[in-house]
């Protein structure tokens, strides 16, 4: 698959929860020279939200980074596609996912199989892979998302790990990785807000995993994360420190990257002074 196919414009877009989004964010997202907007966590009834953010937007594709397979049935998810893309032609990919395995039920099918019936109903539906991209971090599902759908959005990757999944992924399907960055120069506080940030994952298994992977130790993953791990997994410091840490996705191979802005208000400050700093911002 082509990344072209998807529509996707830039290098840059932005990854934000769900509940933080409307459309006149949107709007400033896409004035700011950031190619799309990345609905993570989404409802399962995402179609009103995502079609809220493309109204109030021109040309920003939006994508959910993810919606939960154990929560969106597949007709449901196709019929809510086909109603968008009907109403913005190309403008919108369906980012799916397993979630986490803790917070899967008891007797639900393993996260891989369900994820693979899942892609096998949609099949069956005559969904369009090339709208697909899929919530991968380890090589199993890097090479499922190569094989059946437009490509990968890891989630709290570093750079080095868009250079393995590049190589995994060819040159041909779309990789997309989300990054945390809080604009903090003092390394104490900045560590401090990403060690909140970051509570919650480093008690998941499949995060756990891919950190591992990566060559950080079960010591750098405990007492909320050694320094070393901190400052490789978030980027902080200047505007452009964050700038850097961006771009050193998009030389490891990633299509386009996507920043999450971490802490309390609005993201706008820091994704203004990124932009800038990147020479995004429409004049």
């Amino acid at each position: 698959m082509d990344a072209t196919k998807t529509n996707l414009t830039g290098q840059f877009g932005v990854w934000r929860r769900s509940s933080d989004i409307d459309g006149p964010l949107a709007r400033s997202v896409e004035q700011l020279g950031f190619g799309s907007l990345w609905l993570g966590g989404a409802p399962a009834d995402f179609e009103a939200l995502v079609l809220e953010v493309l109204d109030a937007t021109e040309t920003l594709t939006v994508a959910t980074g993810i919606a939960n397979i154990f929560k969106t049935e597949p007709a449901a998810a196709a019929e809510s596609y086909r109603r968008i893309d009907a109403a913005h032609p190309g403008r919108f990919l369906l980012g799916l996912g397993p979630g986490h395995r803790e917070s899967v039920g008891p007797g639900a099918a393993k996260p891989y199989t369900a994820l693979t019936e899942y892609l096998d109903r949609l099949d069956a539906l005559g969904f369009d892979r090339d709208r697909i991209v899929l919530a991968a971090l380890g090589p199993r599902v890097l090479e499922l998302a190569r094989e059946r759908t437009a490509g990968a959005h890891p989630y709290l990757v570093t750079p080095e790990h868009t250079a393995d999944a590049w190589q995994l992924l060819g040159p041909t399907s779309l990789l997309v990785p989300e990054q945390h960055v809080i604009l903090e120069e003092n390394p104490v506080t900045a560590r401090a807000a990403a060690r909140a940030a970051l509570a919650m994952y480093l008690g998941l298994v499949n995060y756990r995993r891919s950190w591992l992977r990566l060559g950080f130790t079960e010591a750098d993953l405990e007492g909320g994360g050694s320094d070393r791990f901190v400052d490789e997994v978030v980027a902080h410091g200047s505007p452009a420190d964050v700038a850097a840490a961006l771009r050193a996705h998009v030389d490891a191979g990633a299509d386009q990257v996507l920043a999450q802005v971490i802490g309390e208000g609005s993201p706008l400050p820091a994704l203004t002074a990124i932009s800038e700093t990147l020479g995004l911002a429409r004049r």
